[in-house]
Order: C-alpha cells, then sequence, then structure tokens
C-alpha cells in the first residue's frame, strides 16, 4: 500500500481524471434530454478543469464558474456536473489563501441565488426560493469551503511540525558536533600534558646517558634506569586515557586525577632529570575542586616541560602557589633560554590548553619572558574552594 499511495501522489493529474469523468458521466441524462451539443461545452468546461484542480486551482475554479454561468444563462435546469464547482471550491480552499478562497466563496453563493432565481418556476413564493437557495446550494458550497479550508489549515500545521522536527534534527547536528569538537580538544590537551612530559623527562635522561655512557656507566644505568620508568609511567597513562575512551566509566581502570597533592613527585621526576625545581607555599593551603586542581597540575607540568625542551641544559625554575582570600596564584619562572627557544621551535599547544583549562573555571592566565632573562608562567584561579590542603605542605620542598 504505500507504495501504490506513493505512486498515485506522483501522479495526480491521473487520479483527478476518474472524478473528472464521472462529473462528465453526471451530465450525460441532462444532454441527452436537452440540446447535446450545446449543453456538451458547458459540461467539458465544469469536467475537464477537475483533471488540473491541484496544479492551477484559481484557474480551474475560474473556468467551472464561467462554464456554470453560461449553463444558468442558457439552460433552464442544473445538471450532475454541477457539483464539480463544489469540488473545486474545495480544492481552491485547501490549496491558497483566504484572501483568494473567501471571493470564490463568494461568487458560489451569487451563483447559487442566481441559479434558483431562474431555475425554480415561478409559482414558488420568494421564501420558499430563499430557503432553497441557503439550504441546497449555498449550503453545499459553504460546507466545501469549510472542509477545505481546514484541510489547508491541517497541512500548514503539519508543515510546521516537519519544519520544527527538521530544524531541531540540524540544531542537535550542531550541538553534537560542537560537543565532539569540544571533547577531542580535551582529549588532545590530555594527551599532550601526558606525552609532552614523559617524552621531554625522557629525551634529557636519553641525552645524559649517551653522554656519560662511557665515562661514568653507573650514571648512565641510572639514567636509562630513569627512561625505563618513565616510559612505563606514560604508558600506563596512555592505557589510562585508552580506557576512558574505549569502555564505561564503570569499566575503566582509572588512577586519580592528578592534583596539587602530586606536585611533589612532579618535581621531584624533574629533578631526577636533573633539573634545578623548587616549590614555594605562601598562604594557607586550600584544597580546590578537583578540577581546578587538575587544571593547575596541568599548568606546572606544561611549564616544567617547556623549561626542560626550551630553557636549556642548565635552565633552573620556581614553582609558587601564594593561598589568598579570594583564589590561588600559581607562578612558575625559569633562569634560561626562554621565548627565543621556543619561537625557534615554532608555536604549540601547551600554552593553548593551559588557557583552556583555567579559563574554564573563571581564571587567567598570563606567560611571556621575563625582563632579567628566562621565562614566566602566571595563573589565577578565582575563589579557591576551603579544605585540608595538608598533603601539598607536607611535600613541599
Amino acid at each position: 500500500m504505500p507504495a501504490v499511495y506513493a505512486w498515485l501522489s506522483r501522479h495526480p493529474k491521473l487520479v483527478d481524471t476518474v472524478p473528472a469523468f464521472g462529473l462528465a458521466l453526471l451530465g450525460a441524462p441532462s444532454a441527452a434530454m436537452l440540446r447535446f451539443w450545446l449543453l456538451l461545452p458547458v459540461v467539458a468546461g465544469l469536467a475537464i478543469p477537475v483533471v488540473f484542480r491541484r496544479r492551477y486551482p484559481v484557474q480551474a475554479f475560474a473556468v467551472a464558474v464561467c462554464a456554470g454561468a453560461v449553463q444558468v444563462l442558457v439552460f433552464n435546469a442544473p445538471i450532475g456536473t454541477d457539483l464539480a464547482i463544489l469540488v473545486l471550491l474545495y480544492t481552491l480552499a485547501a490549496y491558497r489563501p483566504r484572501q483568494v478562497s473567501v471571493p470564490g466563496l463568494a461568487v458560489c453563493l451569487v451563483g447559487a441565488v442566481t441559479a434558483v432565481a431562474v431555475w425554480v418556476p415561478r409559482p414558488i413564493g420568494a421564501v420558499d426560493r430563499f430557503l432553497l437557495a441557503a439550504v441546497v446550494f449555498s449550503g453545499t458550497a459553504l460546507v466545501a469551503w469549510v472542509l477545505g479550508d481546514s484541510m489547508r489549515y491541517r497541512r500548514a500545521y503539519l508543515t510546521s511540525l516537519e519544519d520544527r522536527a527538521a530544524r531541531l534534527e540540524r540544531e542537535r547536528d550542531v550541538q553534537a558536533q560542537v560537543a565532539a569538537a569540544a571533547e577531542r580538544a580535551r582529549i588532545a590537551r590530555e594527551l599532550h600534558d601526558v606525552i609532552a612530559h614523559n617524552v621531554s623527562v625522557m629525551v634529557v635522561q636519553a641525552d645524559g646517558a649517551a653522554y656519560a655512557l662511557r665515562t661514568d656507566p653507573d650514571r648512565a644505568a641510572q639514567a636509562l634506569a630513569a627512561i625505563s620508568q618513565t616510559g612505563r609511567k606514560a604508558l600506563a597513562e596512555m592505557r589510562r586515557l585508552l580506557g576512558v575512551l574505549r569502555s564505561g566509566d564503570e569499566r575503566a581502570d582509572l588512577a586519580p586525577v592528578p592534583g596539587l597533592d602530586q606536585l611533589r613527585e612532579l618535581v621531584e621526576q624533574a629533578r631526577h632529570a636533573g633539573m634545578s625545581v623548587t616549590l614555594c607555599l605562601d598562604g594557607p593551603p586550600r584544597q580546590l575542586p578537583e578540577g581546578a586542581e587538575l587544571a593547575a597540575y596541568r599548568v606546572v607540568q606544561e611549564s616544567l616541560t617547556n623549561t626542560r625542551k626550551h630553557g636549556g641544559l642548565a635552565a633552573a625554575a620556581a614553582v609558587t602557589l601564594r593561598f589568598k582570600p579570594d583564589g590561588l596564584l600559581l607562578q612558575v619562572t625559569d633562569d634560561g633560554l626562554g621565548a627565543a627557544a621556543a619561537a625557534a621551535d615554532g608555536p604549540g599547544h601547551g600554552l593553548t590548553g593551559m588557557r583552556e583549562r583555567i579559563e574554564m573555571y573563571g581564571g587567567t592566565v598570563q606567560a611571556g619572558p621575563r625582563p632579567g632573562g628566562g621565562y614566566q608562567v602566571t595563573a589565577w584561579l578565582p575563589d579557591a574552594g576551603a579544605g585540608t590542603g595538608q598533603r601539598l605542605l607536607d611535600g613541599a620542598a
């Protein structure tokens, strides 16, 4: 049935030919009793427009009204094909706005009154004529117009629903694309922070091992052990990230999210890689929300990574956390080559990731060369939550 309905919808003229032929047959008895050759154009003028009513509703109605006017003026009796006027009035109301269909209804009402005045015999009184015109002719025309207007309203309502559904679907697709882009950016930040830090440590240790391989085998062995340990840690963090992507949260084997209490381990790792790093606390420590602590941790991690990459072998870094009543001020400074080496290596994603993380919590990040040499990264996280913060205090050096 759906295939048949679809085929019929694609061939409206063929569908409308059937009722048009039926309406023409209704006028055949009258044509046989009256002057056939004179009535035949009237029958054709009423029936043929039905075939084209969907595509040309106004023109089809106008042709049928003209044929009906000729019938009223020339012949003195109605024919069955006159029902085509009602079909075309219904189509006019269903496919055109009321500014067009209401005048069509008025024409039909006037034509009904005129037809009754011409066709009804004189012995019938004026009141009977009025009732006949109102009930039989005008009433049917009014019903046809109301049905057509209701069909137009329902069609417009369904069209609006379809447009709304299509618009909502487009908005849903756009929101899904935005969410996917945000998720890709978040994953890119995590991968960059994990890989860049650990790989930079491994590169420094590998360079040191290559330098001390012949002169100090024990130191080379320690560097290789550090490379192995750092590589295993990087693989573990990579597996954790991939586990989150490949499975649900309830099945993923997740490690604790890095926070400020793990800065000591981060600093120790940098020291083992040969960098001189100090960690300083100012003010009563507070424990931030988990996401804010992760953002602060990543800022320190990325800053130390950049110092290791761009600052030079002898670069020293200082990490300072100032807990203020209205937030946390985080500073990472170094005395290395700074911006010159970073510009030579080209732009990266680390600073962008830092800003995105901190701005998610209403903070700001400023980074640039220091006047006396070196590089400085300053991050501000407002409204740090109250907490113990004792673990960080115990780990400071």
